[in-house]
């Protein structure tokens, strides 16, 4: 389990953000900033609250994924009072995040413009599909953008595009947009006056694949679908040991191809044609089905010990539910949770260090609403209307 950091150490300590979010791209933000100690405060509408705490299927997991350490307000925004204090909420807060349709906020006086006359410091990221340009008012959805992209081109096989296996877009999308708010808030504090920010999915799937568009700008050859197997080295593919598990190796220098001759033993590969990887990379149609006979030789534990002996990369294939018992997290790396239904389960914490820490669970996941008296109660009284 990780050791959380004590409060008053937390790097965002003393920021307030309001978070207007479901799914994940939005709410992931939230996250980064609430692990990092902000006060995050989720705005849910009465109710059952965020509709994300419904989903069901591939999207069970979204809320308890990016809720914790933050806390649930439920107020109705076309209801006059609660407008009225939620207004009051921002105009205490540092941050607004967003990520609804274009226009859906302003459409309620909640947009930025109205929002930073009433407080000029207020940083205020919306997270989108598209940036601005002629895409902008479309519906994105990460499969959307990566279609769109060619990142599901390069992950499935040729004419078979597949997504990633993870909402990569949205989670990433929500990190680029906490590093802006980072960056808005130092701008802040020699300008004395927020901004407003936008992180796009699209252009952050299409950042994810600018290296396949330079190996196109350089080679002057489109790169084909990476399960094509063309690869720029030679030994770099999973293979299957002795007892039936699947393990990855990757052989990317000379010194390592040599380092793998001797673990193997195995005299054959010391033919001159792969005697540099340019020449394995051009012989792999009749190198790897070699390599792969001389892998199926040994149990999955020993092929294991001779890499991580060796120093050469590796790693057996898992489930994402193999990660729950794994030895590495478990030594740091899990952050405790409380299920809705009371179970105690743990999840990946951010994966960055600060100094010998780990950031922590300051705030279990909230129930709809479990915060609103909390922090309506603490905010100053409203300004009497003037004649």
């Amino acid at each position: 389990m990780s050791t959380p950091l004590e409060h008053d150490a937390l790097p965002l300590d003393g920021i307030r953000v309001i978070e207007f979010s479901h799914m994940v791209m939005g709410p992931t933000c939230g996250l980064v900033l609430a692990d990092l100690g902000a006060e995050v405060i989720k705005v849910e509408p009465p109710g059952q609250g965020d509709r994300t705490r419904a989903l069901t299927s591939s999207g069970t997991g979204f809320f308890a994924a990016f809720s914790r350490n933050k806390k649930s307000v439920q107020l109705d925004t076309e209801d006059p009072g609660d407008h009225a204090a939620l207004l009051r909420l921002i105009d205490s807060a540092d941050v607004v995040i967003e990520n609804f349709r274009p226009g859906g906020l302003e459409a309620k006086g909640l947009g930025y413009a109205a929002l930073s006359a009433r407080n000029p410091r207020l940083v205020y990221c919306s997270l989108k599909g598209f940036l601005p340009g002629p895409y902008e008012n479309r519906t994105a959805l990460d499969e959307v953008v990566q279609m769109m992209s060619g990142l599901a081109y390069m992950t499935g096989p040729p004419g078979r595009p597949l997504r990633a296996g993870a909402p990569v877009n949205d989670m990433m999308g929500g990190m680029f947009g906490a590093i802006a708010i980072l960056a808005a808030l130092r701008q802040r504090e020699r300008t004395g006056r927020g901004e407003h920010l936008q992180s796009g999915l699209f252009e952050n799937a299409a950042f994810l694949v600018s290296t396949h568009m330079l190996q196109q700008a350089i080679t002057g050859r489109a790169p084909e679908p990476m399960p094509a197997g063309r690869r720029a080295w030679g030994v770099y593919d999973v293979f299957e040991a002795a007892d039936g598990a699947q393990i990855f190796i990757g052989v990317v220098t000379e010194r390592q191809w040599q380092i793998f001759l001797n673990a193997l033993d195995a005299a054959e590969l010391s033919d001159p044609a792969y005697a540099t990887n340019t020449l394995r990379a051009a012989a792999r149609p009749v190198l790897i089905p070699l390599v792969a006979g001389l892998v199926k030789q040994h149990p999955v534990a020993a092929l294991e010990a001779l890499c991580e002996k060796a120093g050469l990369p590796f790693a057996r294939i898992n489930t994402p539910g193999d990660l729950f018992d794994d030895p590495h997290l478990q030594a740091g790396g899990m952050v405790p949770l409380t299920l809705p239904d009371g179970r105690q389960t743990v999840v990946p914490a951010l994966p960055v260090q600060f100094g010998d820490r780990r950031l922590g669970l300051r705030l279990d996941l909230p129930r709809p609403g479990e915060h609103t008296r909390e922090v309506l109660d603490a905010l100053p009284p409203a300004e009497p209307a003037r004649d």
